[in-house]
C-alpha cells in the first residue's frame, strides 16, 4: 500500500494556511507557515489513518491527482500495514499469534495502532503475513 496521499493547501483568510485532504476527509489542520502546515499535516493524516482503522473501517485508497503530497510518517506508515495485511488475511488474533510464536496480548499490541512496535516486530508480522516491507526514499518537499 502506498501512503502519500495528495493535500489541498490554501491561503488562510485569517493568516498561515489550510490543509485538508480529498480522500481522507478526516485530516484538516492548520500551519502559520506553509512548512508547518506540510508537518501538521503528515500528522493528522497519520492520526486521521490510524482513527479509521480503530473505527474498523478500511484505509482509503490515495485517488486524488492534484495536490501537494504528503507522506504518512513511516512509523504510522508500517503500522499501518501491518494492519491491514493481517484484515486481509482473515485469521483472528490468536492465529496471528500462534503464527508469531507469541503470547496474545503481545499480538494485539502489534496490531494497536496507537502502540509503538519495533520495526523488528513489524518485519515478522509482516512475514508471517505473507507479505513484506519495501522502503522508498524520495526527496524532501
Amino acid at each position: 500500500m502506498d501512503f502519500i496521499f495528495k493535500a489541498t493547501v490554501e491561503a488562510d483568510p485569517d493568516g498561515g494556511y489550510l490543509v485538508t485532504f480529498v480522500d481522507v476527509p478526516e485530516a484538516i489542520t492548520h500551519g502559520e507557515t506553509l512548512d508547518e502546515a506540510k508537518s501538521s499535516a503528515q500528522e493528522a493524516l497519520g492520526l486521521a489513518l490510524r482513527g479509521i482503522v480503530q473505527e474498523g473501517r478500511r484505509i482509503p485508497r490515495p485517488t486524488a491527482e492534484a495536490g501537494e503530497p504528503i507522506a504518512v510518517d513511516a512509523e504510522d506508515a508500517i503500522k499501518l500495514a501491518v494492519i491491514e495485511a493481517f484484515r486481509e488475511a482473515k485469521i483472528s488474533q490468536r492465529e496471528f499469534a500462534r503464527r508469531l510464536g507469541k503470547a496474545e496480548n503481545e499480538a494485539r499490541r502489534i496490531l494497536d495502532p496507537d502502540h509503538r512496535s519495533k520495526l523488528s516486530q513489524l518485519q515478522e508480522a509482516m512475514q508471517v503475513l505473507g507479505k513484506t516491507i519495501v522502503v522508498s526514499v524520495l526527496e524532501a518537499a
